[in-house]
């Protein structure tokens, strides 16, 4: 056998597949899609396929002549899941697999309707990234092998389905059921597949673009993604024509566990974005960035993974200076660098998981996700750009995304390119250091502005009773962010006080203040915010967020553990299984 990924029961040596055909009914009472999928291979193929699988139930499988196929789930493993093996017979050039998927599909998030925004019914989404999709659909779930695929989808009326694919209308599929179809012609990772069926409405944002959300935040929505074709603009003028013909959004429930998921055509967005004053929209550039560095130009495997991650993020940056300039751009460079200092602090400095290429064979990818492929990566990629110049590194990057263009590419294909192209510039960065050596090397670039060397000289004299003054009014919430983030913790209650009533933190509707906030009154063991502090950790489902929670109350003295518990225990239902589970961890249940 030849693995061609450590997470994926694929061979190379086996047919590769290039579209796939879904047929899908959603039963929300079971909680189960059931139907088919058929599978249609680059070349005519004979002998052993091995597909991904988790928890499906498979009830034949059948060629495109119709033939029976032998079939046979013969190896299990906690972290890959079931390897589905097919016997195909010679000169097979398809197969139809009739399945369902199982109760505990780790791709599916299924809600009730008190989960949702409306309360009315049911909302089903999927997250297929890093490798759940195999719960999904049986299917070779690489990020190596990209496919092509269309979908019929029935669902329960008056519910509507929406994909990562461009839709194909709505029609009648029996009493009380509607079948939306969809066709992706551009070829995908499956991580990449995507699937919402909820009460959604729908409005256009600009040529290209369209919001769906619950109906109770269609209006809210709209208004703060009203800039998208904005966005959308600027990333082509630095990196190329956007090659995905859309680029719609989903507002997703409150229990998705991400920021955003950079679905091609239909991008999913945590509705912790609605600040109400478009401050947190960075959040759609990231995953708009995705368009060229991830979705079209993809990581091999996840030992790669910093190849998505880390040019996404410095991408995302060079959009966020076209639109509002360097000094905004690198305020927010800041903060995410403040948070790798955390994940870096939490693994180690020798942490073979700090390092951008890493090895995870036997490694569960999500129970060590972290910044490291983001901020590191992209730290990475700015030194570069600074070792050649802004115009040589925009000639190469332009050049990587058209050469690699829906090419699925290895950190060893990227250092050949990189040699190839700026020959002589890794090694003058030390750049082997950064892709296989633990932490942060020493010639990281630092960011220096006014802005930001008064919000720390503030910070740092805290405690000796320096307090912002009446400047501290016009300040931007990434400056307030990054001026609590520079506190000390825990305080003193009355510190904590001054810092409420000065800036109406426990009032905010800025998630990224508002939790930075909380966690240091948590640490702190302030009591006066606890009942905004259940609020958010009963309504929020985004792991970004309630890890720092929960991890403040339970470094916290006198009954902060058990505060954690007792909200873990009523929220707990409402949040996405990889959040549960995640947080089982901090919390000790």
């Amino acid at each position: 056998m030849s693995r061609c990924d450590p997470h994926s029961w694929c061979d190379d040596g086996q047919a590769v597949t290039r579209h796939l055909d879904l047929s899908w009914k959603v039963d929300v009472a079971a909680r189960v899609l059931e139907g088919e999928v058929r599978l249609t291979f680059a070349a005519p193929a004979t002998g052993p396929l091995d597909l991904d699988s988790r928890g499906l139930i498979v009830a034949g499988i059948r060629t495109h002549r119709d033939e029976p196929v032998d079939w046979s789930v013969d190896e299990s493993d906690p972290v890959l899941g079931e390897r589905l093996r097919l016997e195909l017979p010679t000169g097979t050039e398809a197969v139809t697999i009739r399945y369902r998927t199982g109760p505990a599909a780790s791709a599916l998030g299924w809600l009730d309707p008190i989960q949702t925004t409306g309360g009315r019914h049911p909302f089903l989404f999927t997250q297929c990234q890093p490798i759940h999709a195999r719960s999904l659909v049986p299917c070779q779930d690489t990020p190596r092998h990209r496919v092509t695929y269309t979908a019929l989808v029935d669902v329960p009326a008056p519910l509507r389905a929406v994909m990562s694919a461009a839709p194909g209308g709505d029609e009648p599929a029996g009493p009380g059921r509607t079948r939306w179809r969809f066709a992706m012609p551009q070829a995908i990772p499956t991580y990449l597949l995507a699937l919402a069926v909820g009460d959604l409405d729908r409005r256009d944002l600009g040529p290209r673009s369209r919001i769906y959300a619950e109906p109770d935040m269609i209006d809210a929505a709209a208004w703060e993604f009203a800039e998208v074709e904005a966005m959308i603009r600027a990333a082509e003028r630095l990196f190329g024509p956007y090659e995905w013909d859309r680029f719609d959004l989903l507002l997703m429930p409150p229990a998705f566990p991400y920021g955003g998921m950079e679905n091609p055509r239909l991008t999913f967005l945590t509705p912790t974005l609605l600040s109400g004053d478009r401050s947190l929209v960075n959040v759609v550039v990231h995953e708009l960035a995705h368009s060229w560095t991830g979705n079209l130009v993809t990581n091999a495997t996840m030992n790669d993974f910093w190849l998505n991650e880390g040019f996404t993020v410095y991408a995302e940056r060079r959009i966020l200076e076209e639109l509002h300039g360097r000094e905004f751009a690198d305020l927010q460079g800041v903060l995410r660098r403040n948070a790798l200092q955390v994940h870096l602090d939490q693994f180690g400095p020798d942490s073979p998981l700090t390092k951008l290429r890493t090895d995870l064979a036997g490694i569960d990818p999500d129970e060590v996700y972290s910044l490291v492929p983001y901020e590191k990566g992209a730290q990475f990629v700015i030194l570069l750009e600074r070792a050649v110049g802004r115009p040589r590194f925009d000639a190469f990057l332009r050049e990587y995304i058209d050469r690699f263009r829906f090419r699925s590419i290895t950190t060893d294909e990227f250092i050949a390119f990189l040699e190839e192209e700026l020959p002589g510039v890794l090694d003058a960065v030390d750049g082997r250091r950064w892709i296989d050596g633990p932490g942060m090397p020493a010639n990281e670039h630092r960011t220096s502005a006014p802005a930001l060397d008064r919000l720390r000289a503030l910070a740092a004299g805290w405690s000796a009773g320096a307090r912002p003054g009446p400047e501290s009014a016009a300040w931007s919430p990434t400056e307030l962010q990054l001026f609590l983030q520079d506190l000390p913790r825990p305080l003193p209650h009355d510190d904590c006080r001054w810092l409420d009533e000065a800036f109406a933190l426990t009032g905010r509707g800025n998630h990224e203040v508002l939790v930075e906030w909380l966690t240091i009154a948590a640490r702190s063991g302030y009591a006066p915010v606890r009942p905004r502090l259940r609020q958010v950790l009963g309504r929020v489902g985004r792991m970004k967020y309630l890890k720092p929670l929960y991890g403040a109350l339970m470094a916290a003295g006198d009954d902060g553990p058990a505060f954690a518990r007792e909200v873990f225990a009523a929220a707990a239902p409402g949040y996405h299984p990889l959040s549960r589970g995640s947080l089982k961890n901090i919390v000790g249940t």
